[in-house]
């Protein structure tokens, strides 16, 4: 394993085994948005939410016979892009959104995953029952391997590996096998409201409008400032 390989394994707690070079390359197709929609937390560097965009949703196409799911389409969640160690984002290829469509694919999974064990999925969620942890990793590594092919990033030797292997390491399983992390894991109902205003077009709300939520309040709804639409 190469020297900087390695530190990144070390960093991120352990890797786990993923065959990046067998893995089949899949295909992305429609949009993705990502919406800025406060200020977050403590830290106040903000709060985004993955919006796959209603009229073209995102959808990651997987190699026939890939997996226990032919197409995964990722519904709205909070991201922060890739979890990349801050001492690891000055490399080429660690930087937290330079996979950010491989990143709301393989994180949707984990919020599909807390849902489905808490017993309170969506019928999107209900599709991925059957996937392992195993695959969920190996799935990154697809996704990843789709962005080079259609040419929206470079070709790195280092850096889809090490990010495969680490998604597959006991820090990642153990996120995967927790409980009762469903109900914090879904986007709110006022964020999913300012998520939706602020797409391009949209119609569903207005600025300076006003929605009732699930508990009975009633808040103004402020639009999303996007931040970046990407399109395949």
């Amino acid at each position: 394993m190469p020297r900087l390989a390695l530190l990144f394994c070390l960093t991120l707690a352990a890797c786990g085994h993923v065959d990046y070079d067998a893995t089949p390359v899949g295909r992305f197709k429609g949009t993705l948005f990502v919406m800025w929609v406060g200020e977050g937390g403590r830290a106040g560097d903000g709060r985004f939410v993955y919006v796959p965009n209603p009229r073209d949703p995102l959808r990651l196409e997987r190699a026939e016979g890939a997996g226990t799911v032919e197409v995964i389409q990722p519904e709205m969640i909070y991201t922060d892009g890739g979890s990349i160690p801050r001492a690891g984002q000055m490399f080429n290829g660690f930087a937290p959104w330079g996979y950010a469509p491989a990143y709301m694919v393989h994180d949707w999974l984990f919020v599909a995953r807390h849902c489905l064990t808490d017993g309170a999925p969506t019928e999107a969620e209900r599709k991925v029952a059957g996937m392992e942890f195993q695959e969920s990793a190996e799935i990154i590594a697809e996704a990843i391997k789709a962005l080079i092919a259609s040419g929206q990033v470079r070709p790195n030797d280092v850096a889809p590996r090490v990010i495969a292997g680490a998604v597959a390491g006991p820090v990642s399983y153990q996120r995967w096998t927790v409980t009762g992390e469903c109900a914090s894991d879904r986007v709110s109902e006022a964020d999913k409201a300012a998520a939706e205003a602020g797409i391009p077009g949209s119609t569903k709300m207005l600025r300076g409008m006003r929605k009732r939520l699930d508990d009975g309040t009633t808040v103004a709804v402020t639009p999303g400032r996007l931040v970046t639409t990407l399109s395949f």
